[in-house]
């Protein structure tokens, strides 16, 4: 079997894959730009495409809104301190703080120290997903079979984004699913399911610190986290003004 290899851009730079480059989603497909979620001078407007790969260092008092434009799009998401990449976002750190399994508006991001990193400070779904983890090749072969193999997946973003810190595997933790559904049922069991967002649909993190934001188009075609049609992401970062009424 004969793999072809692409490159797909992500902003300025050049992504290597072997994920068709055919548009991932349908024609048709609704598309909601919005805008950010809070006020805010905009000091930075990104369209990510479908698939690839996004960061910034956001610092602090500014905020991200992320838009899932074509909705029900995960936004797979890390966070790093800017100044000390050891310090970096924690799944189980945020979620025993706070004492809930979902993220919601008010939820603080906490790093492995315990510090706070980021705060939700808008919020469009009932809930955001932080336990559902993040999809790579392997993870797909083994799930969905051999066939998946030439798909490349988080984990893959994840490494190409992150190199450009001098980040590699070690670092990469446990990460958010903006726009993920992800229930947790009575007895503990948990899926990924039918999303809950739509087109313009918005989530706004406020830095509480410099802060490092990688993110991850999900490109996973195999599940409904995607509505299995990829779509792009807009990440917005607005500086900081008296209050945060919602645009």
């Amino acid at each position: 079997m004969t793999i072809t290899t692409t490159v797909r851009t992500a902003g300025d730079r050049a992504l290597r894959t072997t994920v068709p480059v055919a548009p991932p989603f349908a024609d048709g497909t609704v598309l909601d730009p919005a805008g950010p979620a809070v006020a805010g001078a905009v000091v930075r407007d990104d369209t990510v495409a479908p698939l690839a790969p996004w960061s910034a260092v956001v610092p602090a008092g500014h905020v991200l809104t992320i838009v899932d434009v074509g909705g029900n799009q995960s936004a797979d998401c890390l966070i790093y301190d800017a100044h000390d990449t050891d310090e970096r976002y924690s799944v189980p750190d945020t979620l025993a703080w706070q004492g809930n399994a979902y993220i919601r508006e008010g939820s603080v991001l906490r790093s492995n120290l315990g510090h706070p990193l980021m705060t939700v400070v808008a919020n469009e779904i009932d809930r955001q997903d932080t336990i559902g983890g993040a999809c790579s090749k392997e993870s797909n072969t083994l799930r969905y079979g051999q066939h998946t193999e030439y798909q490349h997946g988080c984990r893959e973003n994840f490494l190409a984004e992150a190199s450009r810190y001098g980040l590699g595997a070690r670092d990469l933790v446990s990460n958010l699913n903006w726009f993920m559904n992800v229930p947790v049922e009575a007895d503990g069991a948990l899926g990924i399911v039918d999303g809950l967002s739509a087109p313009g649909k918005r989530v706004a993190i406020r830095a509480e610190r410099d802060v490092l934001v990688i993110v991850s188009n999900c490109p996973q075609l195999n599940n409904p986290c995607n509505d299995f049609n990829c779509t792009p992401l807009r990440m917005i970062v607005t500086a900081p003004t008296t209050g945060t009424d919602a645009a």
